[in-house]
Formats: C-alpha cells, structure tokens, sequence
C-alpha cells in the first residue's frame, strides 16, 4: 500500500512534461533529430490513443485502490506512467505532434493525485464497485409512474427556465454551435428507435434525452472522452457497471444506445429521488459526481442548482452544462421560434444480410451521398456498434442500416465496380501504416523490456498489435511479435 501511494504521487514525468515544447516555435527549435522525425499521420494517431490508454489505466488504477485490489492498482498506475512519459518524449519529438495534449493529460492528473490528498477522490472515482461485471441492464428499472412525478408531472415547458445561462447556452447552440447541434439531431433520429423507447417506458420527455445526448457526445456513439467516459451519453467505467452496462464478449455496453437509455433512465430516476426531484441537480450530478452534488444540496428540499452556494461551488464544467442541456432540449421543443429548421428524415430501420464481406467504412463510400449530406459511415457505426469499422464483416451477418440504403446497397454493394473500388481504396490504408518489423522473442525477455530495447509508444499498443492479454503480457521464447513504429 505504501509503494502503492508513492506511486500515486510520482512526479518525473510532470517534470519531464515541462521540458517538452510548448509552441510551435519551441518545437522547430528542437534537436535536428527531432525535426527529422516522420510526420506520418498514423503515428500521430497512435501517440494520442497512447495517451488516451494511459489515462484510463491511470484512472483505472486509483478505482482498483480504492476498493481494496492494490496488486491490480499498482500494474495499472505503473503502467499509465511509463506509457505517458514514453509516448510524451515520443511527441515532443514528433513534427506535428501536440505536445500539449499530454500536458494537458498530465495536468489532469495532478488534479486527481490532489484530490486524493485532499479526500475528495470520491467526485473523481466511483467507489461503489458491483459484484460483477455482468450486465445487470435487464433488471427492473425504475417504475413509469415514480419518473412522471419526478417531473412534477408537467411538460419540460413548464420546467426550463430560460435565465441568463440557459439564454447564453441558447445563444452558443444557435451560432458556433449549431453544425453540432444540427448533427446530433440528425444523429438522433437514426437510433431514436433504440433510444427513445427507454424514456417512453420511463415517462420522462424525449426533449431530454436529445438534450443530453447532444451536450454528451453529439449522437456518436463510440465517443470517448479523455476523462474515459464513453458511449452516446457517456458512462464512466464504474458508473457504467453500476447501471448494468458491462462487458458482453468483450463488447463494453456503455457503446450500445438502447442500454446506454436504460441505463440513463435508471440513473436519473436514483438523482430525482435522492434530490427531491430537481432536473437541474440530477442533471448537475450526472456530469459532476452525485456525491459532490449531494453535499451541496444537502437535506435542503429547497435547493436550487441556481443559487450561487450550489452553482459557483461546482466545476465550471458542470455549471455550463446544465444550462447546455437545457437549452438543447429547448431548441427540440421549440426550433421555430428561433430559427431551426431540423431535416424531416427517413428514418425507418431495417436489417439486411450481408452478401459480401465489406468493411463499414467500404459500404460508407459504396453507398455515396444520397440523401446524407455526410454520408452514411457515422449512422451504419451508431446502428451497429459492436463491428469494428475496418474490419471486414463475414457474409451472412446481420447488417442495421436505414430502410431507405437497403435497396442501394443491393445495387451498389453487394458486388460491382463500386464496391471494387472502395475496396481498393480500403487496402490503399495500409501504405500509410507506421513501418514494423518481426522480433522473435528471446529467453530472459519479457514484453516490457522489448518495449523500451526498441523504442515502442507503449507496452499495451505493442500487446494489442499482437493479441497478447494484460494483465502479465504473457509471452514466450520463441515468440514472433509485430513492433510497430518503434524507434530502435
């Protein structure tokens, strides 16, 4: 435990951070190697999902500790970071590369490693850890008529006060904001039939769920945030397995929109009862920690999210995001009065059988444009969450798609020149990949040495490039393993 702590409070990558560039500028004054070093877009994709890994295993690592699994928590906090420092270093010697993400990452987490100090580690990290990890998102939620009265029974009209923050969150949606806002709509209304069932059952308005659906993630349903809150209308990891979205054959349900809904619905039904039934608080807490907000509000059935005691004690994030749902949800209320005009769509759900093995991104570019101003990768990833976009789907696989594509499809993609063609332009992906390199793995070596002999980003990106499980990394004498875009 005492290891475990003064890990939690390692400082030298914070410090190596602080030598990296900051600006442009620094970073062309950087050593001519530096500058030498490839530009190559998928290196730099890579590094960022490094750090994205890091800071999940980082945050992962506090959750083990604190609830009791040091051995666990210790693997994951080591392991964030070494694959921070490493893929930092790796950027900053990168053209093109933001160093200031990592910064950024690293500030964040000496927000959490103050907040343990502190004790308020609780508004970071769910503590309540569940029995299992199996989905729990069939069991019953809460019931229809208890939702209803959480609302007073009125209409969300009736509910939403158009104060000066709401107004300042209108004004937003309205003007840089509206390409997001236009998109999550459109976002929407191809998976409303998987969504908006769970609030109906629930009685709660749908105005709502558009509304936190366009804050959280814009309608696409495999967001992740860098704080590791993930899906349409992000779950945090812990949170997620508490409301019944868990791992389904390695699938994370928090991707899936319809238990992603339920599982909303249940958590806003827990905040409404334990906050006398206050949107804005229950809101508040969704974004913000129920346990921080339930402190402010205490036992006051009087308490009102707008009250400076409450609102200006909250992180700034969650005192503008309040008022962003509400506006958004206004606005699908009521989009004439000021000026929206959200596109009438056909949005009726089919399923067909795939007739030749395609990616989702090959029957994006096959299907072109018709009727989609961004065309149809985003709605065939929403709709089918657990494929993996490039990654060619067996035929006979049961395929999701808007009715209006199935006859297209047919025409299109299940044979000819376009599907030819977008295949070819699939393959033509693999030339911009990050050179490798076979390793045959020696007596003596383990996973984490070969990293650092040759310059990997990171032990995991290293692991998930040649299916090797964590948490040992088991690897064997003999070995041959793909290193890629490694330096030595």
């Amino acid at each position: 435990m005492l290891r475990l702590l003064a890990t939690l409070f390692f400082v030298a990558p914070l410090a190596a951070c602080n030598q990296w560039p900051t600006d442009e500028n620094a970073a062309d004054n950087a050593a001519p190697a530096a500058a030498e070093q490839s530009t190559d877009e998928a290196t730099i994709n890579k590094l960022y999902a490094v750090l994205d890994d890091g800071v999940l295993d980082y945050q992962a690592g506090l959750d083990a500790a604190f609830t009791g699994r040091f051995d666990e928590a210790q693997a994951l906090i080591d392991e964030a970071i070494n694959t921070l420092s490493t893929a930092g270093n790796r950027c900053a010697e990168t053209r093109g590369c933001e160093s200031q993400r990592f910064m950024s990452a690293f500030s964040n987490l000496l927000t959490l490693r103050s907040s343990v100090v502190t004790g308020a580690m609780e508004d970071f990290v769910e503590f309540q850890s569940p029995e299992n990890d199996e989905s729990e998102v069939l069991a019953a939620i809460p019931s229809s008529h208890r939702s209803v009265n959480l609302l007073k029974g009125e209409d969300l009209r009736e509910i939403i006060e158009l104060n000066g923050p709401v107004n300042a969150a209108l004004h937003d949606w309205l003007t840089w904001m509206r390409p997001n806002l236009m998109d999550a709509f459109e976002n929407y209304q191809y998976m409303r039939h998987l969504m908006w069932p769970e609030y109906e059952r629930a009685g709660l308005p749908e105005a709502l769920l558009f509304g936190i659906l366009a804050k959280e993630s814009g309608g696409r349903v495999h967001s992740v945030s860098r704080a590791g809150a993930a899906g349409p209308l992000q779950f945090m990891p812990h949170t997620g397995r508490r409301f019944g979205l868990g791992r389904e054959n390695g699938f994370d349900q928090r991707f899936d929109p319809a238990l992603a809904a339920r599982a909303n619905v249940a958590y806003l039904n827990e905040r409404f009862a334990a906050l006398n039934d206050n949107l804005e608080l229950a809101l508040a807490a969704y974004n913000g920690g129920e346990n921080r907000v339930q402190r402010l509000a205490g036992r006051d059935g009087d308490a009102n999210f707008w009250d400076d005691e409450i609102r200006a004690r909250l992180p700034r994030e969650t005192q503008d995001y309040v008022p962003y749902v509400l506006a958004a949800a206004w606005l699908f209320l009521h989009p004439e009065d000021y000026g929206v005009e959200f596109p009438s769509l056909d949005v009726t759900p089919t399923t067909v059988a795939v007739t030749n093995p395609a990616t989702l991104g090959e029957l994006a570019i096959c299907l072109g444009q018709e009727s989609s101003r961004n065309g149809w990768f985003r709605t065939l990833r929403n709709l089918n969450p657990r494929l993996e976009p490039f990654e060619r789907i067996d035929t006979g696989t049961p395929l999701d798609m808007p009715a209006q594509l199935a006859p297209i499809y047919q025409e299109r993609c299940a044979d000819g020149e376009s599907l030819s063609l977008a295949a070819a332009l699939h393959e033509a992906r693999d030339d911009r990949r990050p050179a490798s390199r076979l390793y045959t793995v020696r007596s003596g070596d383990t996973l984490s040495t070969i990293v650092s002999r040759h310059g990997c980003i990171s032990v995991r990106s290293v692991a998930r490039d040649n299916g090797i499980r964590p948490p040992n990394y088991i690897i064997r004498p003999g070995q041959r393993l793909t290193l890629t875009a490694c330096s030595g």
